[in-house]
């Protein structure tokens, strides 16, 4: 048996965030001694470490998901969460491959060269309607010409506009698309976008294997229970 200090102390938290995690069903009831103080047992100590591991995998949120469900005795509705949780991870995977090989296959014009929003619409064999609209969506940005008031897309607008038709194809949603080309013109082109493209890289594998970490606490956690009954 130990207090809520003890099991607070053992991961760096407050006696008030394991008391706010039993409430909240990610650690199973605590006994009471007499006197009314909580007392937790090597069980509450493992769901506490497998919550932890949990988070980096799957995200707070999820987390508190999965160890509800255990914790209600409802193993099938916490491994449905997890199946959910790699299933997003393989989208993102999927995502960051539409986005390099759609940067792969840019073929921009020379800088000099503009282009109209029916000339470009022709170039992408979409209608004019089409860029109208990923203009709203915050997609493209065309400047106006100050004279006819008309579209005028330079060089980085016609790779934008490449790029989002690319993306649009595989099936991604504008606002998903708005947000690519925000971190394409915020880092200056596609060259500077390498570096982001890496770091997702390395954010989508820390979380694969923060998912093998989890699974094993997990595992070890659904034993815990088992044997204790």
């Amino acid at each position: 048996m130990s207090r809520p200090i003890d099991l607070a102390r053992q991961h760096g938290l407050s006696t008030q965030a394991i008391r706010n995690y039993e409430e909240a069903g990610i650690l199973p009831p605590s006994e009471r001694t007499p006197s009314g103080y909580r007392t937790y047992t090597d069980l509450h100590a493992r769901a506490l470490s497998t919550f932890l591991a949990l988070i980096p995998a799957h995200g707070h949120q999820t987390a508190t998901l999965i160890m509800q469900a255990v914790n209600n005795g409802t193993v099938d509705n916490a491994l449905a969460i997890i199946d959910d949780s790699h299933d997003l991870l393989r989208k993102d995977r999927q995502t960051l491959a539409a986005v390099e090989n759609a940067l792969r296959d840019l073929t921009p014009p020379p800088e000099s060269k503009v282009a109209s929003v029916g000339a470009l619409a022709h170039q992408l064999k979409v209608r004019p309607a089409t860029l109208r609209k990923w203009e709203r969506a915050g997609v493209l940005v065309p400047r106006r010409d100050p004279k006819t008031k008309y579209r005028v897309y330079t060089a980085a607008d016609v790779r934008d506009a490449q790029l989002a038709h690319q993306l649009r194809r595989g099936g991604y949603l504008l606002n998903q698309i708005a947000d690519v080309l925000d971190q394409v013109r915020s880092a200056g082109g596609v060259e500077p976008l390498q570096a982001t493209l890496d770091d997702w890289h390395g954010r989508l594998t820390s979380r694969g294997r923060a998912m093998l970490a989890a699974a094993a606490e997990l595992h070890g956690y659904l034993d815990h229970r088992r044997k204790s009954r």
